[in-house]
């Protein structure tokens, strides 16, 4: 027997595979006497003669023809012949790893037998050919028997993890990555939160777009789906934390309010007697009023930008403050997540049961 893995359904959980046997029976009708038909062996049309039927128990689509019209007889009734087995199995793989999935699906082959009478199968020997398919990649095939009446090939199925690990694990690598750079980003100046906006939007756009190319739901259904949505949290947490930061830099409050506040009004002084002695010390001696009333206007302005300025700069000295400490513990808690999703990716095991179809 010849085995061949076509292709690996990781969307909807199939095997598509091809077996090429050959059969080798006995027929009793068909034995000759070589003194009277001196020809030890004959070739004879496949549809003349009684061939056994195979069929793949877990298959859900299952086709066998004949490889050849015709079959070979021998004198002692022996029978020889070709057949081909297309069989599409419904595999629950183990995609729990991926892209370092690897797992082992059945391939039960049987033929017609009930209460002991029947075709009983004995197998020979097996051949696994061209075995990589796309990302998949066929290990081995390993004839088993877990009854009299049950065969089944064990193929051994390992993902091809390169091609995966560029199209799925690297960007989002990348991405979060880009996401921590960014931080060297001013808080002023809208430029921050612009970049991260952005990013949260080339990662959403790229889960859409790889929605079709992930891997579907199992019993152990692959966690790279919970490692995407992880990521977009931590997109999200950054680009709300760097929002609430620039508002922090500028006014240095964190109550958001729908009414802004109206400007109070400056008092009305009752005298000028006593604007000129509150600023006497700016005004000379020999100044008109107007003059001096003209100087007390110019230093209360600036010492009122004096203050601004001072505390607008407390407040970006107290926001940066704030930012490098949420960018360390931002960089150390995402560095720590991927390192164990790498390691729960690569050693977790999960089990999956493959012979329900037999109970």
């Amino acid at each position: 027997m010849e085995y061949q893995t076509l292709a690996v359904d990781t969307k909807n959980l199939r095997l598509i595979s091809r077996l090429q046997a050959t059969l080798m029976w006995t027929d009793a009708e068909l034995q000759w006497d070589t003194s009277v038909y001196e020809f030890d062996e004959v070739v004879l049309p496949v549809h003349k003669v009684w061939t056994p039927e195979l069929h793949v128990t877990n298959g859900i689509l299952t086709t066998m023809k004949h490889s050849s019209r015709d079959l070979l007889v021998f004198s002692n009734g022996t029978v020889k012949h070709a057949v081909i087995i297309n069989a599409e199995v419904n595999c629950e793989v183990n995609l729990f790893n991926y892209p370092f999935a690897a797992d082992s699906c059945p391939v039960a082959i049987q033929s017609w037998s009930t209460e002991g009478c029947g075709t009983q199968l004995e197998f020979g020997h097996l051949k696994v050919i061209d075995g990589t398919h796309g990302d998949w990649q066929t290990e081995s095939a390993l004839l088993q028997k877990q009854r009299d009446d049950r065969h089944y090939l064990l193929v051994i199925l390992r993902v091809n993890y390169l091609n995966p690990f560029i199209t799925l694990m690297l960007p989002s690598i990348l991405i979060v990555l880009a996401d921590v750079v960014s931080f060297a980003l001013p808080l002023g100046g809208g430029e921050r939160n612009s970049f991260k906006v952005t990013l949260v939007l080339s990662f959403t756009m790229f889960l859409i777009i790889l929605n079709n190319e992930l891997p579907g739901d199992s019993q152990c259904g692959p966690i790279i789906r919970t490692h995407f949505c992880i990521c977009l949290v931590l997109l999200v947490l950054s680009m709300l934390v760097s929002m609430v930061l620039t508002r922090l830099a500028k006014d240095g409050s964190l109550i958001f309010c729908c009414c802004s506040k109206e400007p109070v009004p400056e008092k009305k002084q009752e005298t000028e007697d006593e604007e000129a002695k509150a600023d006497i010390s700016v005004v000379q001696l020999n100044a008109s009023e107007d003059d001096s009333r003209m100087l007390r206007k110019v230093v209360n302005f600036l010492e009122d930008i004096d203050a601004k300025t001072l505390e607008s700069e407390r407040h970006e000295v107290f926001a940066n403050k704030v930012d490098k400490a949420f960018f360390w513990c931002y960089l150390f808690f995402g560095t720590i997540y991927f390192c164990a999703m790498f390691y729960v990716m690569v050693k977790y095991t999960c089990t999956v049961n493959h012979f329900d179809f037999w109970y």
